[in-house]
């Protein structure tokens, strides 16, 4: 009986060691897992905050924009991209599309020069331009937002010719919301 005893209180004490051993493992699998899982809707990963950070994006008020001035000038009159420019965009988008940023915005700009209603029509067809360049890249058409903006938000002076090249823009936003 005594033997009995000393088996059934050394399988007890066996049973919740593993108990533990099994509560804590499973404790450091779900934590490890919470470490995998996708951002919530609307958060950014580490991972996506990095690449956006090293490809020249900057937070403002409508999220992580690479305002395209210094990567993607357009002549004017001009909507099209070529050679190392439109190189350029498809190495942006392939690396936001590499860390799992699916959704962008993509916002055409003009310099004043020219009707409203031209430079409404021109901005469009610039950032048209470059969300063909990020579908090329690897972005689903879909989830790529178009905007016109035409002249009305300038980033330089439209009284100098340096000043209406900055304005003959693209900026791709990734939304933070």
């Amino acid at each position: 009986m005594r033997n009995h005893m000393h088996a059934s209180r050394f399988l007890t004490d066996h049973r919740i060691r593993w108990q533990s051993w099994l509560a804590a493992v499973m404790l450091a699998g779900l934590a490890l897992a919470g470490c995998q899982t996708a951002p919530r809707e609307g958060r950014l990963s580490p991972a996506q905050l990095a690449v956006l950070q090293q490809e020249g994006f900057t937070l403002t008020g409508e999220g992580w924009e690479l305002g395209l001035t210094d990567k993607v000038l357009f002549g004017f009159n001009e909507d099209l991209i070529e050679g190392d420019r439109a190189a350029n965009v498809l190495r942006i988008g392939r690396a936001l599309s590499g860390v799992g940023i699916e959704r962008l915005r993509v916002d055409g700009h003009t310099d004043d020069a020219g009707s409203a209603e031209y430079n409404q029509s021109l901005s469009v067809r610039r950032a048209e331009a470059v969300a063909r360049l990020l579908a090329d890249a690897g972005f689903t058409r879909d989830n790529i937002e178009v905007r016109g903006l035409g002249k009305s938000r300038p980033v330089a002076d439209n009284r100098t010719a340096a000043g209406r090249a900055e304005n003959r823009r693209v900026a791709i936003i990734v939304s933070v919301d």
